[in-house]
């Protein structure tokens, strides 16, 4: 897990992403989880920061993953047009947890 604090700098975001990439190609990871509790208040700047943690963990073969994301902070990324898989929230596609999918045989075909 990576844990993020803020404000980051433009100079700090390189460093972030080397770890990015050292956790997903030592430890055999696919998601590396960050935990953006502590960025503080959304801007560009966390923007900026997870876009290029998500890209260079894609480099590395994996993805990242927010943990704790304020909801500013979701409402920015949405408005630029980034989608980042949120710990808890099901992937796309899949049925929230606990939630099956049945069909009864008397229901119409769709």
């Amino acid at each position: 897990m990576l844990m993020l604090a803020g404000p980051v700098t433009r100079v700090e975001v390189p460093g972030w992403c080397d770890e990015v990439r050292s956790l997903l190609c030592g430890t055999g990871a696919r998601v590396v989880v960050c935990d953006t509790g502590g960025l503080g208040p959304p801007g560009l700047g966390a923007v900026d920061l997870l876009a290029r943690l998500e890209l260079a963990a894609r480099r590395a073969g994996g993805r990242i993953r927010l943990r704790d994301p304020d909801p500013a902070l979701l409402g920015l990324l949405d408005l630029v047009g980034l989608r980042f898989q949120v710990e808890g929230e099901s992937e796309q596609g899949e049925p929230p947890l606990g939630v099956e999918e049945a069909v009864e045989p008397r229901d119409p075909a769709v």
